[in-house]
């Protein structure tokens, strides 16, 4: 077995589309990013790339690759499966952390869950999400931005 972990963060920005995990929030300010922002999956992309040995999201998307600009990160995401799945490595399980004063994002997980599992090729009940605030500490806390935590579990398939 393999574990790995992940962690993004990004700022808001006024206007444009709010995604984490796959999943459009309803909510004034979206997150700045060369992608769509969707720090939940970034974390995620990280922490499978790091338990299957591949390095991390920003060696295989450069932000400096414009044909990048704006992508769905569950795109990314995908190509991060087919990756580790060359690996000869499969997903057992994930848990995914969202830090965030604002939006709330409780009536989100369940949709997040099935998005992330059907990108991974998975059950739902091998991906976890959940969501916490930090008392208004930290940037987060001042409604700055989101961040987000990643931990995978992988098999190595025999």
């Amino acid at each position: 077995m393999r574990v790995g972990q992940g962690f993004d963060a990004h700022r808001f920005r006024e206007g444009g589309r709010l995604v984490l995990g796959g999943v459009a929030i309803p909510y004034p300010r979206s997150l700045e990013a060369h992608s769509d922002g969707d720090v939940l999956v970034h974390a995620l992309c990280d922490a499978l790339l790091g338990a299957a040995g591949l390095g991390d999201i920003g060696r295989h998307f450069p932000d400096t690759d414009a044909s990048l600009t704006g992508i769905d990160s569950r795109i990314l995401l995908r190509k991060v499966v087919v990756l580790i799945g060359s690996q000869g490595l499969s997903i057992a399980n994930v848990d995914l952390t969202v830090v965030a004063q604002e939006p709330r994002i409780a009536p989100f997980i369940e949709t997040m869950r099935e998005t992330i599992a059907a990108d991974l090729q998975t059950q739902a009940s091998a991906v976890n999400v959940k969501a916490t605030t930090t008392e208004h500490l930290g940037f987060t806390g001042r409604g700055e931005g989101i961040a987000a935590f990643a931990v995978v579990l992988l098999d190595e398939q025999r």
